[in-house]
């Protein structure tokens, strides 16, 4: 079981979301404010992260930027938000967020995002390290590095890297990205892999002058060198 922080004014969704994760068997600490959300994820050590984007004093854009810069990425990031438009969940992600819940959602479909969340953290495949070109992960540490510098990713991106490192020179299509990086019940017609990419792009290619995550149009995308 987890160890959560959910960081939501509303009190009736607060309440919603605590009873319903606490029957899972979960723990629960609740904060109202995003200072106070803060202060909380700063001393206790948490799983996930269940965060609103609008909140008083520090809004959940803000409050995730300092989460990532002061705290890091073994703690896995959840948004909500009734701002469902693709401009707003590109704009939640690229704080560091891991992923996107767009209000209202049923707990049902929070509670199956969560648990994906802490399979992939309990996960065997932790224990593994790959390697391609100058390029390194070792999923035990968590620790990407390339050229020896040491490049920090998200756990969603850790989770696409990992997938395209395990496939290495295979051609990956977006249906087998989504379902195994998104292994829950998501819309085919996100472009949620794409945004991801193009992220994971900036981390480890830009900058480098081999290129290592290809593009094939109208087919997928492969990991290879050249």
């Amino acid at each position: 079981m987890a160890n959560i922080l959910v960081i939501e004014d509303e009190i009736n969704v607060s309440s919603f979301i605590k009873r319903g994760l606490e029957e899972e068997g979960h723990t629960v600490e609740v904060a109202y404010d995003g200072a106070m959300g803060f202060s909380l994820a700063s001393s206790i050590d948490f799983d996930i992260i269940i965060l609103d984007i609008i909140l008083p004093q520090m809004n959940g854009i803000e409050l995730c930027r300092e989460i990532r810069s002061k705290i890091g990425f073994d703690v896995s990031v959840i948004m909500l938000s009734a701002l469902g438009s693709t401009d707003d969940i590109v704009k939640g992600l690229e704080t560091g967020a891991d992923d996107y819940l767009v209000k209202p959602f049923k707990f049902k479909e929070l509670l199956a995002r969560i648990n994906v969340m802490l399979r992939h953290k309990d996960s065997g495949n932790y224990t593994k390290k790959y390697e391609i070109a100058d390029l390194s992960l070792d999923m035990e540490t968590k620790t990407v590095t390339r050229s020896g510098k040491v490049i920090l990713l998200t756990s969603k991106e850790l989770r696409l890297l990992e997938y395209f490192l395990a496939n290495k020179g295979k051609v990956l299509s977006r249906t087998s990205i989504l379902e195994n990086v998104w292994d829950y019940n998501v819309d085919m017609s996100t472009n949620v892999v794409e945004v991801y990419i193009n992220y994971l792009r900036k981390k480890v290619d830009k900058g480098f002058d081999v290129k290592l995550i290809h593009t094939l149009i109208g087919i997928g995308y492969v990991l290879k060198e050249g």
